[in-house]
């Protein structure tokens, strides 16, 4: 199966020991996290979302406020997969959804490779418990460390869009899934925050050089039952860095919140 390529000469890695190396002798080594730094860019400073969003994040997921979602997502990968696939989940996280459909392929019989990349060093040191099947790496999803044409399926959940990178990827006829807000999703949540909340704008459900196969919209309401859920939700959001102290605080006297979930889960096959 193709794996990851090096990012700087673009050869095939080929995993010996703890390090990743390619024909030309580049070397990239596993972190104790479990995952290889493919990042191009080395400048100081982290990259992507720090450890406040990525634990906020995980500790909201792990109560399973989004179970809805995870299981449409991995019926979705699913049903597209085939034996001998390889999915790449672009943006990935700390692996929440890439574990779940990883193992789901596993219990499926599809035999598959599952390749994970995200730019926080972050997100992929918390990913460290999920599945080891997953090969992850930190790395940009406008330059992902992978072969052209290499993968079958291309999976981003909330994450930057480069159609040119998906594109290049992706066999042809292989699938694309997107996961996004809808347009009231949180309005509870911004409510309690925000003197005059907005909703979020969603776009035509159209990419260039792809054909849209499947379309599933999850409209859920939510309990969340502790303030400390309520503020994770919001911390695990962009909304949080764009916020006052002041507007955030507002949570502080909630202890329970019903808040709408909206989600599209948009599969595209490339023509």
């Amino acid at each position: 199966m193709p794996g990851f390529i090096c990012p700087v000469c673009g050869d095939a890695l080929e995993l010996i020991g703890k390090s990743y190396k390619c024909s030309s002798n580049h070397c990239y080594d596993i972190s104790r996290s479990g995952y290889v730094n493919l990042l191009l860019s080395q400048k100081s400073g982290n990259h992507g979302d720090d450890k406040l969003m990525v634990n906020a994040r995980r500790d909201f997921l792990d109560k399973g406020y989004y179970n809805a979602l995870r299981d449409k997502i991995t019926d979705t990968v699913t049903k597209f997969a085939s034996d001998g696939c390889t999915v790449l989940d672009a943006g990935c996280g700390e692996c929440y959804y890439t574990s779940h459909f990883t193992e789901s392929l596993k219990q499926s019989g599809i035999n598959s490779e599952v390749l994970a990349v995200d730019i926080s060093k972050n997100a992929l040191a918390a990913a460290k418990s999920r599945s080891k099947d997953i090969k992850k790496a930190v790395a940009s999803i406008f330059h992902l460390p992978v072969a052209d044409t290499s993968c079958d399926i291309v999976v981003n959940v909330f994450a930057p869009f480069c159609r040119e990178e998906f594109d290049r990827v992706l066999k042809k006829g292989g699938v694309y899934i997107q996961i996004i807000p809808l347009e009231n999703h949180l309005w509870e949540l911004k409510e309690a925050v925000y003197d005059i909340p907005y909703k979020n704008e969603v776009h035509k459900y159209e990419i260039e050089g792809f054909e849209l196969a499947k379309c599933s919209e999850i409209h859920k309401t939510i309990k969340l039952s502790s303030c400390e859920d309520i503020k994770n939700l919001f911390m695990m959001t962009p909304y949080y860095y764009k916020t006052s102290e002041k507007d955030f605080n507002k949570l502080s006297s909630f202890d329970s919140l019903r808040v709408s979930t909206e989600f599209a889960v948009l599969a595209f096959r490339k023509k």
